[in-house]
């Protein structure tokens, strides 16, 4: 139909931790969800796969961002912008970007991650 279903998955080091509503029937889907989580001290990475919800049969993974432990130590006050999807699987072609907000927040109890998901294209 020219159009995907798409919603977000976000994992931290492999581990599912947030899904985001679909948003139905777009190519240019807005979320504006915001989400914070507790950040382990060892952490690696923090992956954002964009998926396009399909209800016969599995969901597509569109792409992926991966924002990584270096990648906020060179921003130590953030990130906001768009990022290119990358593909996951080799043989699959990977058009489209995704705009995030990335903040870490240090408290007495710990570093936490707050991350937007505002839109993708």
């Amino acid at each position: 139909t020219g159009s995907s279903d798409p919603y977000c998955i976000v994992k931290i080091d492999d581990e599912a931790i947030i899904r985001t509503a679909t948003v139905w029937k777009t190519l240019s889907p807005f979320w504006g969800e915001e989400y914070e989580v507790q950040l382990q001290p060892g952490f690696h990475s923090i992956s954002i796969y964009v998926m396009d919800e399909d209800a016969l049969s599995r969901d597509d993974i569109i792409g992926k961002v991966c924002i990584t432990r270096d990648m906020l130590a060179e921003h130590p006050k953030g990130y906001s912008g768009w990022m290119s999807l990358s593909e996951v699987d080799p043989d699959e072609e990977v058009q489209g970007e995704i705009h995030l907000r990335v903040e870490v927040l240090g408290t007495q109890g710990g570093r936490r991650l707050r991350c937007s998901v505002l839109e993708a294209r």
